[in-house]
């Protein structure tokens, strides 16, 4: 594997999550923070319009931008459309500035704690997340994967190497000092381990990292014209990462009524009414829990 040259910190791809962004801020106006030896460090404000009006996106969800079929389509031309064509010329397509490595930071309203999200299972980017998960056992991995790149839609999908940093709970629009610190911790642990590597000094010992894989999204319980009916159900709430068995409460209807699960096997949810995926029809995602070598 070549050496890596330029690591890329995103921030603020949602403009209300204010603790990338902001992060961002502070490493632009103290750049030794990231400075590393064997490679150079740029940040990158995703999304300033929608930061400076603290709104998510401005016309359209930055994080779904990034398919290469729409990255390629010059009819698409909203805010966030151009906004991801520029950044892919920054950061993947402009020769002299391409990353690396992309480290996007993001954080939810659900009860998360400290997350990486995977977008492919590359070595290096497992072995990585083996490592954080080591050092920080609080920190949990999820993948999200997608059988092939041109599949993915998040700022992610510009490089191989890379993922994304996913912390809360926290409100939209506001910052948390411990969330702060914390996801500032997982940031300088990775550029740390990214330097290890160039100095060719990571250990081949094998390693095991319990995964959540990705299997499906939970749409609240609707009428026919679309109007929510229910809502996650109190024995559920804030419990992301914990199994949920069948015949486990999972919503509550308004008129008092438990919907149950209803699979046939135990799963584990995660991103549990997260304020943003309302409008994307998901009141959870689910996930399957296993344990690989690496």
């Amino acid at each position: 594997m070549n050496q890596i040259n330029r690591v890329a910190i995103v921030g603020g791809t949602h403009g209300n999550e204010f603790t990338g962004a902001y992060l961002i801020q502070k490493f632009a106006q103290f750049p030794d923070l990231i400075a590393r030896q064997s490679f150079e460090t740029v940040t990158l404000l995703a999304n300033p319009n929608a930061f400076a009006a603290g709104r998510r996106y401005v016309q359209k969800d930055l994080n779904r931008c990034f398919l290469q079929q729409d990255l390629q389509d010059p009819t698409l031309n909203s805010y966030e459309e151009l906004q991801a064509k520029s950044i892919q010329n920054t950061l993947a397509s402009n020769r002299d500035g391409q990353a690396d490595f992309i480290l996007d930071l993001h954080s939810t309203t659900a009860n998360m704690g400290l997350t990486i999200i995977l977008v492919n299972s590359h070595p290096l980017n497992l072995q990585l997340a083996a490592y954080i998960s080591e050092i920080s056992p609080l920190v949990r991995i999820y993948r999200c994967s997608f059988k092939s790149i041109g599949e993915n839609p998040f700022v992610n999908s510009l490089c191989e190497l890379g993922f994304a940093i996913e912390v809360g709970p926290i409100a939209q629009g506001l910052l948390k000092a411990m969330l702060f610190q914390q996801t500032e911790e997982l940031v300088y642990a990775v550029l740390d381990y990214l330097e290890q590597f160039n100095q060719g000094e990571i250990s081949s010992t094998n390693k095991t990292l319990i995964l959540y894989d990705h299997l499906s999204v939970v749409d609240y319980p609707k009428q026919q014209n679309g109007q929510i009916f229910g809502m996650i159900h109190p024995e559920l709430q804030d419990k992301d990462y914990q199994a949920l068995n069948p015949g486990d409460p999972i919503f509550l209807t308004f008129d008092d009524k438990t919907i149950i699960y209803e699979g046939a096997s135990t799963v584990w949810p995660i991103f549990i009414n997260e304020a943003a995926y309302y409008e994307k029809g998901i009141a959870m995602c689910l996930t399957q829990r296993q344990q690989i070598n690496i």
